[in-house]
């Protein structure tokens, strides 16, 4: 496969665009500052009253609404919450949007589960970080970049440069060929992606954590102790993986604890575990989960997640492991010097 970087793309393909990017969340924060900087005229489209518009204008850009930020956009980059892209799209993009207008994804989700339904004549493509946004945006800051992925639903392009060509440009102003960018399909990209959130990255790794801190913690031993244990010391786990893979990771950590990995680790996660992710797989390849989560998320008065998101989000809230990690994080005074979430910023 093909990796694209620095050298593979113009990124004066996607200065000579009007860029126009819709959301100014995790990812739409991160790409609108990184375009910027890499000389891009761009402009948010929020709604109005948005908690997010003082944010972008406190950052230097332009805002204004969905639909006057559309108009003239020769491309639209929709980083609002996948759960609120149709109704944006159908309402405020679709009616706006010029012909030959592309419109670009960071998640292949509302296309490939045939939520949002394209015109004819505007191509459509993604440029995917493989990071949450606030990575993507210190990343870039500090001179690296997030690998990424790029697709092509749908090339309508009729100047000079093909949809291709315009995604590793946008990728480029964004960082990622700094990286490293992969070419996949929308399809591949979303039914990967949510598998690996629900299964490992997130679902998987919180719900092991939680079930550690817990099971210290009934045994009698200390909360501080069960915190450290089985949460502070992910990152330098991950850290050592991400850096060389697992093998790597062996390497640098004790025999007795490679010894334990080899000896528990198959306990812990099964061939029952394994039938488990197979099912959350296929939930997703169906598009069951996309329906799932829609349907809870329309029982929102005020969008911020339906009754069963709520619900968790609370109980994750009320977790005793929050609370003693709130504790002693505040205590490590080098966690909180330089914060990659602020809320009050991004």
């Amino acid at each position: 496969m093909k990796i694209y970087y620095d050298d593979d793309a113009q990124i004066d393909i996607i200065r000579n665009m009007k860029v126009s990017i819709i959301g100014y969340g995790s990812q739409g924060h991160a790409h609108a500052n990184n375009l910027k900087d890499s000389g891009v005229d761009i402009t948010i489209g929020l709604r109005e009253g948005s908690a997010s518009w003082q944010k972008a204008e406190d950052a230097g850009l332009n805002v204004t609404s969905v639909s006057n930020s559309v108009e003239n956009a020769d491309l639209v980059m929709i980083l609002a919450p996948d759960e609120f892209q149709e109704g944006i799209y159908e309402n405020q993009i679709k009616p706006n949007l010029k012909k030959n207008a592309i419109l670009g994804f960071a998640h292949g989700f509302n296309i490939h589960f045939k939520k949002i339904i394209p015109q004819d004549g505007n191509s459509v493509i993604m440029i995917a970080p493989k990071g949450p946004g606030h990575t993507v945006r210190s990343t870039y800051v500090n001179g690296g970049g997030v690998p990424s992925l790029i697709a092509i639903f749908e090339d309508s392009t009729e100047g000079e440069f093909s949809a291709k060509e315009i995604a590793l440009s946008y990728a480029k102003a964004n960082g990622g060929t700094r990286a490293g960018v992969l070419e996949t399909t929308f399809k591949e990209e979303t039914e990967t992606d949510l598998f690996g959130e629900q299964a490992v990255l997130c679902g998987g790794i919180t719900a092991l954590i939680k079930a550690g801190y817990e099971t210290l913690v009934e045994a009698g031993y200390s909360p501080e102790m069960a915190y450290f244990e089985c949460l502070h010391e992910t990152k330098l786990i991950t850290d050592l993986i991400q850096e060389g893979g697992i093998a790597n990771m062996h390497y640098s950590i004790s025999n007795t604890a490679e010894y334990g990995d080899y000896l528990s680790g198959p306990k812990v996660i099964t061939d029952d575990t394994k039938k488990a992710m197979k099912k959350i797989l296929e939930n997703i390849q169906t598009g069951n989960f996309a329906n799932e989560f829609l349907d809870d998320c329309r029982q929102s008065n005020d969008g911020s997640g339906g009754p069963f998101m709520k619900n968790n989000r609370q109980s994750t809230l009320n977790h005793p492991i929050e609370k003693v990690g709130k504790e002693l994080r505040s205590k490590m005074k080098f966690l909180n010097s330089e914060k990659l979430v602020d809320k009050d910023k991004n």
